[in-house]
């Protein structure tokens, strides 16, 4: 077996990795509870504010927001490969929320084209709380130390 390593395997299983892995699975496990009758009820639409389809019985869902769960779930899938991926992914993610959070605070509830995600004051309030988790784990978590490859 060779001494030498490359960076995937030096880097495989930070915890950086693995804090995004763990956020891209939840993601993808809340865009399939979208689609999951019991979990899900009411009228699941497309888009837009008709949906009254509800996860938990709390938060507004459509078939375009469990959609946009799966893909930042598989999005969290493929950074969790790379340590500065998963940063960028947690930082970046944690930015889209804010602005979906920001974006929430003039739609949610109210029944007009502009809430087409569709968003209630549960999702918008819980976006809020992803955008400043995302973004403290990707800014503060400390960056893992390289470790010297042997030459022998």
């Amino acid at each position: 077996m060779s001494d030498v390593t490359t960076a995937t395997d030096r880097y495989a299983g930070s915890s950086i990795q693995k804090i995004a892995l763990v956020v891209g699975i939840v993601f993808l496990l809340v865009g399939i509870a979208g689609f999951v009758p019991g979990l899900t009820t009411g009228d699941l639409g497309g888009a837009g504010h008709g949906s009254m389809a509800m996860l938990l019985g709390l938060f507004q869902v459509s078939v375009l927001h469990n959609i946009v769960h799966l893909l930042f779930g598989v999005v969290g899938l493929l950074a969790a490969a790379y340590p500065t991926g998963s940063r960028m992914y947690l930082v970046i993610g944690g930015v889209v929320y804010f602005v979906l959070w920001v974006y929430g605070l003039f739609t949610a509830g109210h029944d007009f084209a502009a809430n087409f995600v569709p968003l209630n004051w549960a999702d918008n309030w819980l976006h809020l709380v992803l955008a400043l988790g995302m973004v403290a784990l990707g800014v503060v978590f400390p960056r893992e130390r390289r470790r010297p490859v042997s030459a022998g």
